[in-house]
């Protein structure tokens, strides 16, 4: 399906695919889409496979064409899916299914789609991104990462107007970059909340638990995502992504710490006019928005309560608490694969200290020493972006005292 042809205008609601349809962007995804199913149907999904009852009961519920896991078996799967129907009182529902490390990139690439939301978790989201920009699909994008570690590579596999964000972030800054022209803009101001430990010292952050670091004070995210908000990499992997989608330099992009998350970012223009975009913190909206892009959903989201007095307040960020945006920053200017190694070597390192290995503190600390090792690649590929990130995982483990 051709991503600059209209299905709404043409009378029918738009095809999506999920991927990672059974985490917080996935099943997120599937409320917007069953509050607006005059515009929107799921026509398939995939997910990782750990929670395979509820992929199944998605996949029943949705009536997807096409299912997939990444861990697992097919044959798993269809028991599942089976014993799903059964359950609904469903008979004669047969999607076709795939298991396997390919699965989501061969559901992104599935033919009879309009849009694709990915939602994966993870570096492991870039070659379904590569796929779904193939396949010529709008790609709502939730993965971060995969932008992150495929850079170029796939903002050159992108045509104009096919890679629409899904961060609320990003999907603000499109939003406020739509009141002037490209010449226009001065800088891009990107907020965050500050987490469940703004204000810290770095020696206070010494004793941090994995508990404290999972207890984000606005939003509810997996695992790896909250743990970055907790350390600021998930708002440096945040200015790196705007850098790449909007193609401002990254000393004109900047971060503020806005605890209340109401106003998502904001874009300051050359006639020193900020135009900022504000909603309560529901990540349904901007789903909504990347699915219907360049349409909105009315209803997607509650909108906010003008009635009573409300504050926000901005505050500087601390980099020298924080290093970890200043860090990002110095690896995506050199280019290559270092941004691939930064993710990689993070997402190792979260891992360990949800693990009990290390403490929070050495989360960034072994992404700056493995940064600091790491020659760069010649040519980005998707080889090459994938042997960066081997590389990075095993330099990481060794410093982690893993291996």
């Amino acid at each position: 399906m051709d991503f600059l042809s209209d299905p709404e205008a043409a009378g029918r609601p738009r095809k999506v695919v999920l991927l990672g349809s059974t985490g917080s962007i996935g099943t997120q995804g599937i409320e917007v889409i069953d509050g607006a199913a005059e515009r929107f149907e799921v026509t398939a999904l995939a997910a990782g496979g750990g929670n395979l009852e509820l992929v199944a009961r998605q996949a029943v519920h949705t009536r997807a064409e096409a299912v997939g896991i990444a861990s697992g078996t097919r044959e798993d799967l269809a028991t599942a899916v089976k014993a799903a129907a059964a359950d609904a009182g469903i008979s004669g529902y047969e999607p076709e299914l795939f298991a396997g490390h390919d699965a989501s990139a061969r559901i992104a690439a599935w033919p009879n789609a309009d849009v694709v939301l990915n939602g994966i978790t993870g570096s492991i989201g870039l070659v379904p991104t590569l796929a779904a920009l193939e396949a010529g699909h709008l790609l709502a994008l939730a993965n971060k990462e995969s932008l992150i570690a495929g850079g170029e590579l796939v903002k050159r596999a992108a045509k104009p107007g096919q890679l629409v964000p899904v961060d609320s972030e990003h999907s603000a800054l499109a939003q406020a970059l739509r009141s002037g022209s490209t010449a226009e803009v001065d800088r891009l101001i990107v907020t965050a909340s500050g987490g469940p430990f703004r204000g810290r010292t770095r020696a206070e952050l010494g004793a941090v638990t994995p508990q404290q670091a999972l207890a984000h004070p606005t939003w509810d995210m997996g695992r790896m995502v909250t743990t970055n908000s907790a350390t600021m990499v998930n708002k440096a992997l945040e200015v790196i992504e705007a850098h790449l989608l909007f193609d401002v330099p990254l000393e004109k992009i900047d971060v503020v710490v806005h605890p209340q998350s109401v106003v998502h970012s904001m874009v300051q223009f050359t006639d020193g006019s900020t135009i900022a975009q504000a909603s309560p913190p529901d990540m349904r909206l901007p789903i909504a928005l990347g699915l219907g892009w360049p349409q909105r959903v009315p209803g997607a989201a509650r909108p906010c309560d003008w009635s009573g007095a409300v504050t926000w307040t901005f505050e500087p960020l601390d980099d020298e608490v924080f290093p970890a945006v200043r860090l990002a920053k110095q690896a995506a200017s050199q280019g290559s694969t270092f941004m691939a190694v930064y993710n990689a070597a993070n997402e190792e390192a979260v891992d360990a200290f949800h693990d009990g290995m290390i403490g929070f503190v050495d989360i960034v600390d072994t992404v700056a020493a493995v940064v600091a090792d790491h020659a760069g690649s010649a040519e980005l590929t998707v080889e090459s972006v994938l042997a960066a990130e081997t590389w990075a995982r095993t330099e990481a483990r060794k410093r982690l005292g893993m291996m």
